[in-house]
């Protein structure tokens, strides 16, 4: 099982079992001032077992259910700032025998301190049973809103993947003007897996040479990946897009993570704005949207875009709509034509979790040593000259350490990445 403020996410029947979800939901509902919650869930084969569950550990504590069915993750979030909590039953991008819960505390996912609390047992007060009610969400109408109409009804091919994005994005899209097209609306017959950006779509990538964008979501549809005309787009070239939109619709303070495309930063700069930087993670970079009073922000390396005036969360619904609307302006090609410049490559090296700090701190002493400009916000970050950097990264769940390398060259970012790995794996070698 992983557990992290992303989520608490597991193989269901192997390492998330259903006595783990009643217990994390009887404590969750420590925090739930409202007394009421609302409760979501992906396309999973497991969800509705999982809902039950999730639905009497919080009725058995007292708070009332707001039952949603099967919605996109971003619904839940913004459903959730009415009703002061929400859980989505869903594992995001990870393989489909996965699932988990998402918890969300005012519309924003929960931080560590929180997340501490819940998977520490809880006593709660069980004097009253809550109660369920089936509820239907004004997302739809209320992102329409944001986005306004679109002219020339543009053509758009959705591919959901088999998730819960298969009626809110057509609906959407169709309600701001767009012809739609969906594929892969069912799970099990899917073409492709649930992560969009580790998948190379085929099916959206051949198809979308025929309409004027492609858009595919991962199950739960916060992530977002853009295919145009016949190329599939990095995952960084998603939260550009959205920046782009953002800085036309008047923002000014943007937060991005620290994996982040350095080209968007330097776009945003070009164009007047000012930039943060946050540690990688959801959660992460809204509290620095909240500290910092920014307007948007979000993380590349997910195609995650986060607009705090209409959710706290990266939505990929909105984001779809927003980028359909910049698609006949300047700023459209402008951001892409700098980011096609510019080459990210990441990988995972598999280091076990007791030494991952140890090697980050050998690296560190390495790495000084041959750098004038090292970042430790999270992990390591070296700025290499102003258009190349690398970070390494450990994970807090996983046997692995995260390395995220960018140049304006190809052969640079190859190189670089490359000594990076072998720095990584000595390390580790001496330490182990």
């Amino acid at each position: 099982m992983k557990i992290s403020i992303s989520g608490i996410r597991g193989i269901f029947g192997k390492d998330l079992m259903l006595n783990d979800v009643l217990k994390f939901s009887n404590s969750f509902s420590v925090l739930i001032k409202s007394k009421k919650c609302v409760v979501g869930t992906d396309t999973r084969l497991s969800r509705n077992i999982i809902a039950e569950t999730v639905k009497a550990g919080l009725m058995q504590c007292g708070v009332d259910i707001y039952n949603l069915g099967v919605v996109p993750t971003p619904v839940v979030f913004r459903e959730s700032q009415k009703y002061g909590a929400g859980i989505v039953v869903t594992a995001s991008h990870n393989p489909t025998e996965w699932n988990g819960l998402k918890m969300l505390i005012d519309g924003k996912g929960i931080n560590q301190e929180q997340l501490d609390l819940i998977t520490n047992e809880q006593v709660t007060n069980k004097s009253k049973i809550g109660l369920e009610n089936n509820i239907n969400s004004a997302y739809v109408d209320e992102a329409a809103q944001i986005i306004g109409k679109v002219s020339d009804n543009p053509k758009v091919i959705v591919d959901v993947g088999g998730g819960s994005a298969k009626n809110i994005a057509s609906s959407l899209l169709q309600k701001i003007g767009c012809d739609v097209i969906t594929i892969n609306n069912d799970l099990e017959k899917s073409s492709r897996g649930p992560d969009p950006t580790s998948d190379p779509l085929d099916e959206l990538v051949s198809k979308s040479k025929d309409v004027d964008i492609g858009f595919a979501f991962d199950l739960d549809a916060d992530r977002l990946v853009v295919v145009k005309n016949g190329k599939k787009l990095s995952s960084d070239s998603t939260l550009g897009l959205g920046v782009a939109k953002a800085l036309e619709l008047g923002c000014k303070n943007f937060v991005l993570s620290q994996d982040t495309s350095i080209s968007i930063e330097k776009y945003i700069k070009k164009k007047g704005g000012t930039v943060f930087r946050s540690k990688v993670g959801e959660v992460n970079v809204i509290e620095k949207i909240v500290e910092t009073q920014s307007c948007a922000g979000g993380e590349g390396s997910s195609g995650g875009f986060i607009f705090p005036d209409f959710n706290f969360c990266r939505d990929g619904i909105l984001t779809s709509g927003l980028i359909v609307s910049l698609m006949r302006k300047d700023e459209f090609s402008d951001v892409l034509n700098l980011m096609e410049k510019y080459h990210q490559i990441r990988e995972k090296i598999e280091v076990g979790l007791e030494y991952q700090e140890k090697v980050l701190k050998n690296l560190f002493d390495v790495l000084k040593e041959k750098y004038r400009n090292l970042q430790t916000l999270d992990g390591i970050k070296v700025i290499v000259d102003e258009d190349s950097w690398f970070l390494i990264r450990k994970s807090n769940t996983e046997n692995i350490i995260r390395i995220s390398t960018e140049s304006n060259s190809l052969e640079d970012a190859r190189n670089i990445h490359l000594q990076t790995k072998e720095l990584v794996k000595q390390s580790y070698e001496q330490i182990k």
